[in-house]
């Protein structure tokens, strides 16, 4: 996928000002929220199993070669093939070796976020191969030339049924229709051809299990289940970070996956996959492959932001997020956005590719309080600006504006003072409705947003007032 994390605050201006975008945005943002608050309502002690999830996760990074090399040899055992991918590049040539190695001709898909990484899809279709992506989000972006995906487990979410039913009728050549369930349908006709006629399934994984040398894959749509047993190859596709020590381990993560992604207790369709079919077996693939990906996660588990590898990629950050909610998945130039993204990014691009995504965070902290396996979301992405800073990457007059602020802040008096006129002279900008629509010189904070105006005194003034109330 094509990296244009640079230019975060132009696309994210631009989508600030795209009506239809915005008005698609709208409709998502009252979904997932509410539904995740009611699904969690069902556990007995949600921040129990938050903690419980956290160890587990932690875990298995703590100890990462260990439960590597621990699958390795049991999915070997099963019969299965385990390929070690060091790049983005080395994805894709393992995937269409084993397609050649199987006279491979059509490859259908599952979603997967890691072959979003090295565009995997453009380099099937290179080698002169049919691949078909059988997720309907993701098959809606393939036909609409590739698009993006704008959220990690609603890849079209950005694109309303209007949009998409003009697509549909566009490229299959049959009557416009509007209604969910007919397009659901219709995709389920044409997509049913490629699940009878594909060769090779390739999927991603939601966990890998080191003591059985199993994927676990997690859908709503069944066509993961399709995708990895009709075809004879299955190929499944993960970071490394992806490994989980235990069969009850999974079991515990999916009491808060599905919870904190769609707001639902159990995900419709989970799969358990362990080796090829066996003699009398009726179904699965003849031959099963592993690909377990780098491609950076070494460097990051070496980092500050080692934490961000626990991420068991719900979306639960992107869907509370005010910043992602406004400016919407595509703003963020790669594979992963929201609060997450803005800090893998930066760790898999390099930071000089991606420097207003640590940025991009107003310090809610909504993000880390959802997070299901407890990442410290906002405590990331200060250390990402801190090194930013101490690279000297950010510009000359934002690092400027911060000096004369810290010298101020060392010196209480005049900080004391230069607060008093601040809040003053902002009370003086507010509207009648209390707030400023226009800051001089921060144009930036105020083109897209209102701000309220401050009381006209300083926090230290009020509470003196207040103390002085409480002792008359």
């Amino acid at each position: 996928m094509q990296i244009a994390s640079m230019h975060f605050k132009a696309r994210a201006h631009a989508n600030l000002n795209d009506e239809q975008l915005q008005t698609n945005l709208k409709k998502f943002q009252g979904k997932f929220v509410p539904a995740r608050r009611n699904a969690l309502v069902e556990l007995d002690d949600v921040e129990a199993t938050r903690e419980a999830a956290r160890q587990i996760r932690q875990r298995a990074l703590d100890e990462l070669d260990t439960w590597l090399e621990l699958f390795e040899e049991n999915a070997t055992a099963s019969g299965a093939t385990v390929l070690w991918a060091e790049t983005p590049g080395d994805i894709n040539r393992l995937v269409l070796e084993i397609a050649a190695r199987h006279r491979v001709k059509k490859i259908i898909k599952s979603k997967s976020m890691v072959s979003e990484e090295s565009a995997l899809d453009h380099a099937i279709e290179a080698a002169g191969l049919t691949v078909v992506e059988t997720d309907l989000g993701e098959y809606i972006l393939q036909i609409n030339n590739y698009e993006p995906p704008s959220h990690i487990i609603g890849p079209a979410l950005h694109k309303s049924k209007e949009e998409v039913a003009t697509l549909f009728s566009n490229t299959h050549k049959t009557p416009w229709k509007d209604e969910i369930q007919a397009l659901c349908l219709e995709a389920r006709s044409v997509l049913r051809q490629h699940y009878l006629s594909a060769d090779m399934g390739i999927t991603g994984g939601n966990f890998f299990v080191a003591e059985t040398g199993s994927v676990v894959v997690v859908t709503n749509e069944g066509n993961a289940t399709l995708t990895t047993t009709l075809p004879k190859v299955h190929v499944a596709i993960s970071g490394i970070e992806k490994i989980v020590p235990t069969l009850e381990d999974v079991a515990t993560l999916m009491r808060l996956l599905p919870r904190s992604a769609t707001g639902q207790s159990i995900s419709n369709y989970v799969d358990v996959l362990t080796g090829p079919k066996g003699a009398g077996e009726f179904h699965g693939a003849e031959h099963m492959y592993f690909i377990l990906v780098d491609a950076g996660r070494t460097a990051v588990l070496g980092s500050e932001v080692r934490e961000a590898l626990r991420c068991i990629r719900c979306g639960a950050c992107m869907n509370h997020c005010p910043v992602y909610q406004n400016v919407g998945g595509h703003s963020y130039g790669w594979v992963y956005p929201g609060p997450i993204g803005s800090i893998l990014t930066p760790m898999y691009v390099g930071l000089e590719n991606a420097l207003d995504l640590p940025q991009a965070s107003t310090f809610c902290n909504q993000c880390g309080v959802v997070c299901p396996v407890k990442i410290p979301l906002p405590d990331l992405q200060r250390k990402l600006r801190e090194e930013e800073f101490a690279r000297h990457l950010r510009p000359w007059h934002e690092r400027a504006a911060l000096r004369v602020w810290a010298w101020f802040a060392l010196r209480p008096r005049l900080y004391g003072l230069a607060s008093k006129i601040s809040v003053r002279l902002l009370r003086l900008l507010a509207r009648p409705n209390g707030m400023i629509s226009r800051l001089p010189f921060a144009a930036g904070w105020t083109d897209e947003r209102d701000m309220p105006a401050p009381a006209g005194r300083t926090f230290r003034e009020l509470y003196r007032e207040r103390a002085s109330v409480r002792q008359s």
